[in-house]
Parts: C-alpha cells; structure tokens; sequence
C-alpha cells in the first residue's frame, strides 16, 4: 500500500553562514541572522548565532529543543516523501534579562560542550552545524504554557523558509535516499511488537505537539493537553517523520 511507504531523501550541509535571506545550493545553507518576527513587548531579543563543528567552548541559557529541519513534500505526516538536511539543527535556548532560565529542567545552561551530549539519538553530530535561536525575555512576563508554544512557534517561523526551499530542490541531488515500509515483516511469522510511549502534558513547557503538518513542526499540530492525554496510536513511519514535538 502506497500509504504504508515513506521515503526521505537526505541533503547534506557542509556550510552554514549568514546572508541577506535563505538559502541553500550545493551543500552550502546562508540564513539570515535577523528574525524579522514581531515580537510581544515583554520580549528583549531573539538572537541567531552559527556555532561550527569542534567550536563547543561556548556559553548558552538553557537549552529548550533540538529540532531537525526537514520538509513534507509530498503526503502527510508518515507517508509520501519527506526531504531533510543533514549536517545542521537549530538550538533553542532561553532565558530572561535577569539571568533567570526559561527551560531549566535538567539545568542545561553553562558551557555547550559540556550541557549537550553529541552522537547520539536526537542529539547534533559532532559534525554538525548548530544554528542557536536564544530568546531572551524582558522582566515582565508570565510564566504560561502560551509563553513557550509561542517561543517554539517563532523557532518553527524562522525555519519555515528552509523548509520552502527543501520542498522545490531536485531529488535527484539527495546525498542519502532511504525508503520504510510501517511493517517489512509483515507475513513472514515474526512477531508484531507495540512500543509504548509515556509523554508530558501537565503544561507550561511540559507539553508535545502531535501531527504538525511539517516534520517536527509546529503548524496545525494538537497539543497533548488539549486532547486530555488521551491515548494515540501511531504507525512506526509517522513516529519516524516528526509526528511527535516534544516542548519538554
């Protein structure tokens, strides 16, 4: 069945640098370091930084979400073809201008090479490219579940140009083509296994975002909460293509 097939066709990135607007060509990522977003007036800054492979000796606010950069270009969230960059993620971090972290669960702030674990699931190659978005607050704002889907949002904002661009590169340039079928083992007498995942949704920054209509996206997905954390049951290739944003 065609909906039980997803294909993602990797891109590598071999550079990232800052430019007047997006783009990608030939292994080379150019964003822009300025948001253009408009931004609550209890909002000081959002500051884009290019960290390079090797250069981790940096100090950073607390570290909210690592998110992948990947595009549907065709179907819906785990099936059809998804095209994804490889080499690069962004970095959200926060904090406010009093010092005072925004995402301080596991106290992630300090020096990067020492806050952040490489090489391992979810987590940036020590190859990597890391594209920081670091939100620093004013010293009036509430404390709310709104406060941080909005600082994920403008995250998802500033990525969706790439995402633009993701959508209209030739297939036929992808470094890496991969194709997963939801159960390759299907009739040959093995047995079926379910995994079972336990996820936030007591609010505030404790909260995940299911079926965003771009992988590990934020537009149009449900949060956890507002389906009462109700049991979901997802096929194996919607888990893989960014079905599930944890803000957590």
């Amino acid at each position: 069945m065609a909906d039980d097939i997803l294909k993602i066709k990797a891109f590598d990135v071999q550079t990232v640098s800052f430019g007047d607007e997006y783009k990608f060509n030939a292994g080379h990522l150019v964003i822009p370091q300025q948001t253009n977003l408009k931004l609550p007036s209890y909002y000081d800054s959002i500051k884009i930084r290019i960290i390079y492979p090797h250069h981790h000796n940096v100090q950073v606010n607390s570290i909210m979400d690592i998110v992948p950069i990947s595009a549907k270009v065709l179907g819906e969230i785990g099936t059809g073809l998804t095209h994804t960059l490889t080499g690069v993620v962004l970095m959200i971090t926060g904090a406010d201008v009093t010092g005072k972290q925004l995402h301080d669960f596991g106290s992630s702030n300090g020096l990067l090479k020492d806050q952040l674990q490489l090489d391992t699931p979810g987590t940036p190659g020590s190859e990597d490219y890391i594209i920081s978005f670091d939100v620093m607050l004013g010293k009036e704002y509430e404390y709310s579940r709104k406060l941080f889907t909005d600082i994920f949002r403008y995250a998802d904002d500033y990525l969706q140009p790439i995402r633009k661009i993701l959508k209209m590169i030739d297939g036929r340039e992808a470094s890496e083509n991969h194709e997963y079928h939801n159960y390759p083992n299907q009739g040959k007498g093995k047995p079926n296994v379910a995994i079972v995942k336990q996820v936030s949704g007591q609010g505030a920054m404790y909260d995940n975002l299911l079926f965003p209509t771009e992988p590990s996206g934020m537009q149009e997905g449900e949060s956890i909460i507002d389906m009462d954390n109700f049991p979901v049951l997802l096929t194996p290739n919607e888990y893989r293509d960014g079905a599930i944003h944890a803000m957590v």
